[in-house]
């Protein structure tokens, strides 16, 4: 009787691990929307004593085990930040802007919730040298933008969102794949936008080619119309985040954040970029 009880509770623990959502029954809106508040808070405090914590916090930074405490120090306001909350996953996304005069940063933030408290923490987090980083520029664009929930009938399903996202992510090795382009689109990749304000904003405006997208990890926010993916860019697995609001089956917007191991991942620097190509920072419209 002893090792049937025994053999139960631990059946119990190992499901609660693996399957933190369906351990607690789900997750609501509020309690998801509380922990991304918290995670906002812990930075603007530069302490992880905002948040309901396990014993053992699994953090890991652009793709490698970190420290958690080191990177909430020191303390940094957040000057602008979205959330997606994922109800089936208990999971949350974060994206937020510091634009901290000695390091500005841009951080992309998935989290879970599980059986022991919040975590694992999965954090890209970029500064100047990676990405078509400017930090300004990303805060002036994506604040203009609508995040907002969505209208309940007007909603896609889970299913729709993802494929919708898989589709232009899979473009970049497939270029027959079918995307759903809408009209307007704009893409926020790091501090470059090709949002003019301008009815005919378009997101297809060409990716590289050959280029595998793989390890996909998924939040979804069905009311927010937004899915958001942690992947490995290409053969040399860069850490990277791609956001997507879906509108109507098409997409409305996209957010990328790269953590580059080198300068602009190789590339000329960014401002060389934009000399060449002022076009890449469209005035910001209002």
């Amino acid at each position: 009787m002893v090792r049937k009880i025994s053999a139960f509770l631990f059946a119990g623990v190992a499901m609660a691990v693996a399957s933190p959502a369906a351990a607690q029954g789900g997750c609501d809106r509020a309690m998801l929307q509380g922990i991304a508040d918290d995670w906002v808070s812990a930075i603007q405090q530069g302490t992880m004593m905002t948040m309901k914590l396990g014993e053992w916090v699994d953090y890991n930074e652009n793709g490698k085990r970190s420290s958690l405490g080191n990177f909430l120090y020191p303390e940094r306001n957040v000057d602008w930040h979205m959330a997606l909350l994922d109800t089936t996953q208990c999971k949350i996304y974060v994206e937020s802007v510091m634009l901290d005069e000695e390091r500005p940063i841009v951080a992309a933030t998935q989290i879970g919730n599980g059986f022991f408290g919040v975590g694992p923490f999965d954090n890209i987090v970029t500064d100047e040298g990676d990405w078509l980083f400017d930090a300004k520029a990303t805060y002036e664009y994506a604040r203009r933008e609508d995040w907002s929930e969505i209208p309940e009938g007007q909603r896609g399903t889970r299913e729709q969102l993802i494929a919708a996202a898989n589709s232009y992510l899979d473009l970049f090795n497939d270029p027959g794949v079918e995307v759903p382009w809408g009209t307007p689109c704009a893409r926020l990749e790091g501090g470059s936008y090709t949002g003019t304000g301008a009815d005919t904003d378009s997101c297809n405006v060409g990716v590289p080619t050959g280029v595998e997208l793989t390890n996909r990890r998924y939040v979804v926010d069905e009311a927010k119309g937004a899915v958001n993916v942690f992947l490995d860019f290409g053969a040399s697995g860069r850490p990277d985040s791609h956001t997507f609001r879906i509108e109507d089956g098409k997409i409305r917007y996209v957010h990328t954040v790269t953590y580059c191991a080198e300068d602009n991942c190789g590339f000329k620097p960014f401002a060389e970029m934009l000399a060449e190509n002022p076009g890449m920072q469209p005035p910001y419209a209002d």
